[in-house]
């Protein structure tokens, strides 16, 4: 990692990284996709504990299960999936309501 650049998320074991004899982070380069893939989770609303939970059942490469998914992850994930389609129809609608105030501001 460069200086300035921001410490990936590690507090909640999502990154490992071995450590130089100085003491440093020393992260294999598998790890930028892993932290892409970890933002991507935070940004879609997951939490770092579900987060968690969720990496050892993908695979770094295509993101696709493995074979330690289970069923309850499933069930947990439909739910999230399910609330981020919520999040998605408010915002929607909010957006629909900013475009009509917005009609009305340039017309008058």
């Amino acid at each position: 990692m460069g200086v300035g650049q921001e410490r990936p998320p590690q507090g909640d074991q999502l990154l490992s990284a071995d450590r130089t004899p100085g003491g440093h982070r020393d992260y294999p380069e598998r790890a930028v996709e892993r932290v892409v893939l970890i933002e991507e989770l935070f940004a879609a609303g997951l939490h770092s504990a579900k987060i968690a939970q969720l990496l050892p059942c993908m695979r770094d490469a295509d993101g696709g299960p493995s074979a330690v998914a289970t069923p309850r992850l499933g069930a947990d994930l439909t739910a999230e999936r399910d609330r981020i389609d919520r999040t998605i129809a408010d915002l929607v609608r909010s957006r629909e309501t900013l475009d009509e105030v917005i009609q009305v501001a340039e017309g008058a």
